[in-house]
């Protein structure tokens, strides 16, 4: 019962948001809320906007966009900031078609989906309220009622400025029904739903041969013409087109550039002018954004025809490429995921992210900058730091392939791949390797991909194959070092002991028989080798560590295992290389020793509990580690 408590709980808060009253109380809304007037375009950036901004990753992005579109905060930005914000305040970027163009999957749908679901839900807020003559099949602007010889008059007194003209419909009920007093015409608040068709219209393209124009502006009533004596009269046609019912919102077209060019025309005076022809009528007034998408290829093949001239003008093409951030790549695959009836199944950690490194790579250019490769250039672009490069190379890097991420491995091929490593395995977990294998055979089966691509995407996949082999290390090394916790603190007080003494050009003292002895240099290299320090930075690290160390002690606080991350890596590292031996028995064994049992266990325990694996994934992957140390 709860379900239909929470529907019932629901439609009484939709009727308390319902208003009816006269043209004359709709003024007096507009008097102290004047945003209600506003328009298609600047209703819909007033509501990105009023969701405010996020960080992700050192990025700003609108909180709008935030949970659903993952690794395109340039492209949002630019969309937002290029189009919406100047449609909002009337310039004439309003009156041109927002084309989002970019590759199949690349997240266009979603934009458009994100814009018709948020007006949904900003309709029913005070700030997002829309108010319509009642009984409209278009919900027209109430403020069309006000003739045009008054328009001057009704600005300086209200500071709203009045667009396009009343309706050939709404023209004739102001007559017949109101005798011409437009202060007693009816006013309702309506609420966008594509379901119901109010303010919210979408168009397909069919067969140009059975697709009919009247799908876009309405058609006659042939069953009313004997009532009404005419077939323009209005009350004898259907306003129930896309782009009637769009009125007042977003009109999306799909694939727009597959339509017939008769279609395509009727967008001319729409987008230019704000009106469009219907029946027998006068061009009606409509006031909607019309957002489309298409893929690169039916976009240059659009342009490259003469006929199509006139239509290039009012298009504002929005370049909608592939993510290219590892990082937000794993989060589209986790949503995709969540979305499918795949939730149940256990994906060890770093499976995605293998996947994505894949992804990403099909999708960059080759960098021409020297000393970098393209693995370098991914992370880079994910926002890792990486030694002798900066933000000003990451934006030489763009400008020089303005077309990346217009190409390469779509998200929904990793999804179905994943898909078909679960069904086949039909187990309830899998890990990296099950998923480039999946990659692998999959490439065989895409159509799209020529022969040249195929050998590049292998060799990417040997590629991601390489780094997971790094993270899976570095995941063991992890876990193995925690339950040699003790031997990790034993060793950096030793280094410290050594480094003091080095730094201080002192003697240490060996404890069993007192004698003095120099700063093991040995073991201090040893240590500063895992982390990559040469021989002439030795000293400048040591003094570091020295630094800090003393800080910490003037402080009163103790130096711990963690208060210097790279020594802490250093220590990791060396301790890992001391125990490759104890981790390739224990995997490799059939009957290993108990004591090494006993750690691998309380590893294998922590994999679990602290890293996000289960038990199967968790002895896969100890294995996999165990059998790369013993290569």
């Amino acid at each position: 019962m709860d379900i239909l408590n929470k529907v019932k709980s629901y439609r009484e808060e939709e009727n308390k948001l319902k208003w009816e009253g006269t043209f004359e109380d709709f003024l007096d809304i507009l008097k102290e809320r004047p945003e209600v007037a506003q328009t298609a375009h600047s209703r819909v950036y007033s509501m990105i906007k009023s969701s405010g901004l996020i960080e992700r990753d050192g990025q700003k992005l609108y909180h709008f966009f935030g949970k659903e579109i993952f690794g395109l905060e340039t492209a949002i930005e630019r969309l937002v900031e290029e189009y919406f914000h100047p449609a909002a305040k009337r310039l004439d970027v309003r009156k041109r078609i927002l084309l989002l163009m970019g590759p199949v999957s690349g997240g266009k749908s979603s934009i458009v989906t994100l814009l018709k679901r948020g007006l949904e839900q900003y309709s029913r807020t005070d700030e997002g309220a829309v108010y319509a003559i009642k009984g409209c099949p278009m919900h027209e602007d109430p403020l069309h009622l006000i003739p045009h010889h008054l328009r001057e008059d009704f600005t300086e007194e209200y500071g709203i400025r009045i667009e396009g003209s009343l309706s050939p419909l709404n023209t004739m009920r102001l007559e017949k029904e109101y005798d011409g007093h437009i202060e007693n015409v009816m006013i309702e608040r309506i609420f966008f739903s594509e379901d119901k068709r109010v303010g919210i219209g979408t168009f397909t393209p069919s067969d140009p041969k059975s697709q009919d124009i009247a799908d876009l502006t309405g058609s006659i009533d042939f069953s009313t013409i004997a009532e009404f004596g005419s077939e323009s009269d209005p009350r004898a046609y259907r306003f129930d087109g896309e782009l009637n019912k769009a009125n007042r919102g977003i009109m999306e077209f799909q694939e727009m550039l597959k339509l017939d060019e008769k279609f395509l025309w009727h967008l001319l005076s729409l987008t230019q002018e704000g009106n469009f022809k219907a029946g027998r009528f006068a061009l009606i007034s409509a006031d909607e954004l019309i957002v489309a998408h298409t893929n690169e290829t039916e976009y240059r093949s659009f342009i490259s025809n003469k006929k199509n001239e006139a239509l290039h003008s009012r298009i504002i093409v929005m370049p909608i490429p592939y993510n290219l951030r590892v990082s937000q790549e794993e989060r589209i695959y986790e949503k995709m995921i969540k979305e499918s009836d795949m939730t149940h199944v256990h994906i060890a950690p770093h499976a995605l992210r293998a996947a994505a490194i894949f992804s990403i790579l099909t999708r960059l250019a080759v960098p021409k900058k020297q000393g970098i490769d393209i693995v370098k250039k991914m992370r880079l672009y994910d926002g890792e730091s990486i030694e002798g490069f900066n933000e000003i190379d990451v934006e030489e890097l763009k400008k020089e392939s303005l077309n990346e991420g217009m190409s390469g491995i779509d998200p929904r091929y990793v999804i179905n791949r994943i898909s078909s490593a679960i069904i086949r395995k039909e187990v309830p977990a899998i890990n990296a390797l099950d998923v480039l294998r999946a990659l692998k055979e999959g490439l065989d089966q895409h159509a799209s991909i020529s022969q040249e691509d195929r050998e590049k995407y292998m060799n990417y996949i040997a590629i991601a194959r390489k780094e997971y082999d790094e993270i899976a290390k570095k995941e063991v090394q992890k876990a193995f070092v925690y339950s040699y916790e003790e031997s990790a603190i034993t060793l950096m007080n030793n280094y410290l002991d050594n480094v003091e003494a080095f730094c201080n050009k002192n003697k240490l003292r060996d404890p069993l028989t007192g004698e003095e002895m120099n700063p093991d240099e040995k073991l201090m290299r040893s240590i500063e080798e895992q982390i990559g320090i040469s021989e002439n930075a030795k000293k400048a690290f040591r003094e570091e560590i020295l630094i800090r160390l003393s800080a910490y002690a003037r402080k009163g606080k103790r130096f711990e295992y963690n208060s210097h991350e790279r020594l802490r890596e250093a220590i990791q590292k060396k301790l890992f290389a001391d125990l490759k031996d104890v981790v390739k028995i224990t995997t490799s064994s059939k009957t290993p020793d108990e004591t090494h049992l006993k750690k691998v266990n309380e590893v294998i325990a922590r994999l679990i509990d602290e890293y996000g694996y289960n038990s199967t994934s968790a002895n896969e992957l100890l294995r996999y580690v165990g059998s790369l140390l013993n290569r």
